[in-house]
């Protein structure tokens, strides 16, 4: 205990942090491949596809029409960094997909994103209600080098989950791991549980 206390930890603070995690108040910048781009192209939109009875499309001015929520999270990251008390605002998941109309038989959700990156969630995950299209961060657009101009966000899982620069998200009737899950990433990654690698 005292070496937290060392490190200008609190005890409440630790008690945030799951197995394995130390806090970080910075924002570490984590990802494979670079930055796509700096501002959305002309052509950007995002996709809802796959098992919903009425498939969508937005472009970027539409999507930032769509109602809005902002939650206050913590977030996981596999590499053992933690930050605590984030705010982002975007657009909720749940909602958005329920109004678009799940099939049944859909099970898991494969978040698309830039030079084909992908990550698999089930749709249990998806109904919290801190899970969001996220395109703001504190009280700013959510920086290129965090996702921006969308990520998804999915803070009960450890971050690699919460897909930057989102395109699309495709429901589907059976698992199928995304980028890091398929070079031996947890297929569940839960971060209380320490699911880190393997599945």
């Amino acid at each position: 205990m005292a070496r937290f206390r060392s490190r200008g930890v609190t005890d409440e603070e630790r008690a945030r942090l799951p197995p394995g995690q130390h806090l970080r108040r910075d924002f570490p910048v984590l990802h494979t491949g670079s930055v796509p781009y700096e501002t959305p192209p002309p052509d950007w939109d995002f996709r809802v596809f796959g098992a919903v009875e009425r498939p969508a499309a937005w472009s970027f001015e539409e999507f930032r029409a769509l109602p809005t929520r902002t939650v206050t999270t913590d977030i996981h990251c596999v590499t053992t960094w933690t930050k605590l008390d984030t705010v982002w605002e975007g657009v909720p998941v749940w909602p958005l997909l329920r109004e678009l109309g799940v099939r049944p038989e859909a099970t898991h959700a494969i978040a698309h994103a830039e030079a084909d990156y992908t990550a698999n969630v089930p749709l249990e995950r998806l109904r919290a209600d801190d899970v969001l299209l996220a395109y703001r961060f504190g009280d700013e657009e959510l920086e290129p080098v965090h996702g921006g101009p969308l990520r998804l966000l999915v803070p009960s899982l450890y971050f690699w989950k919460s897909a930057k620069w989102l395109r699309g998200l495709e429901l589907v009737e059976s698992d199928r791991p995304g980028f890091w899950e398929r070079l031996g990433y947890s297929n569940a990654a839960d971060a209380w549980k320490e699911e880190r690698y393997g599945f």
